[in-house]
């Protein structure tokens, strides 16, 4: 397995494919998943020539199950590491949920030359938790619903979320399929409890506001209207005010996690926003 071991002891497992001369595709997965949540997103830049890389964050997958560090400077941190190990150039960053707070932050701070493009698909920025200064937000309640669902039995919780909202499953026609409930179940399960329960505070609390600011490349915003784990009205809809070069596409009906649901159509968006 490729692993990078960083300054304080923590592994960070990865994956690199395709040819070290091809531009490079870099994959932040949301909570509480890992790298292989972007297998369709890697098998199919792989066949178009990219060199493709996904991490498991700290404590999730195969990475060390840190029981501290789990914030999201530090996450950042990490895939500067990374980057900097791989000396990765006019990458590509890509980011899904929370991977997505995890890319904005870290290409708002990459060094010259590191980054040329961003995607932000259904992703948690600028601010998730309702606050005197984000009115529309998700209550603070539901967020200590999910710690008290993972504290009380956290298999059972990720089989609820993978069989309803996140795929959107829950819906009266939707075409259920268990493999991707399951696959998600697996994911979940191979990653650390108390990284896990740490991050639900960092995917909601974390304000990007700055970091959105701050990104001074061509960014691009997915979302479907019908995410109901990150409702695109506090989220991409207040993005696109704060980024100086976003276009935002929403895709009707489409639920959180579209790019496994819906790779066909999202994939080759993908590509054409990347060769533009």
């Amino acid at each position: 397995m490729n692993t990078l071991k960083l300054a304080d002891g923590t592994e960070i497992f990865y994956k690199d494919w395709g040819s070290r001369d091809a531009q490079p595709i870099v994959f932040h997965h949301g909570w509480p998943l890992s790298a292989d949540d972007w297998d369709a997103q890697m098998l199919f830049f792989l066949s178009q020539g990219y060199r493709v890389i996904a991490h498991d964050r700290r404590g999730h997958g195969r990475s060390t199950q840190t029981d501290t560090g789990n914030d999201m400077d530090t996450y950042v941190a990490d895939v500067t590491a990374l980057a900097d190990h791989l000396n990765l150039k006019n990458a590509v960053h890509i980011g899904h949920s929370t991977g997505g707070g995890e890319a904005a932050r870290y290409v708002a701070r990459a060094k010259p030359g590191r980054v040329a493009k961003a995607v932000l698909a259904c992703a948690v920025p600028p601010i998730m938790v309702k606050s005197e200064r984000n009115p529309d937000g998700t209550p603070m309640s539901v967020f200590d619903g999910f710690r008290a669902a993972l504290a009380a039995n956290r298999a059972q919780f990720y089989l609820d979320v993978a069989s309803g909202p996140f795929y959107g499953f829950n819906r009266p026609d939707a075409k259920v399929t268990p493999g991707t409930i399951q696959n998600w179940w697996r994911q979940g399960m191979i990653g650390g409890a108390k990284a896990h329960y740490d991050c639900i505070a960092v995917f909601s609390e974390t304000d990007f506001t700055d970091d959105l600011k701050a990104i001074d490349v061509p960014t691009l915003l997915m979302h479907g209207d019908d995410d109901q784990v990150v409702p695109i009205g506090t989220s991409a809809e207040l993005s696109i005010k704060l980024l100086k070069h976003g276009q935002l596409k929403v895709y009707k009906g489409y639920p959180h996690g579209m790019l496994t649901t819906h790779a066909d159509v999202l994939n080759p968006d993908l590509l054409a926003f990347i060769k533009a």
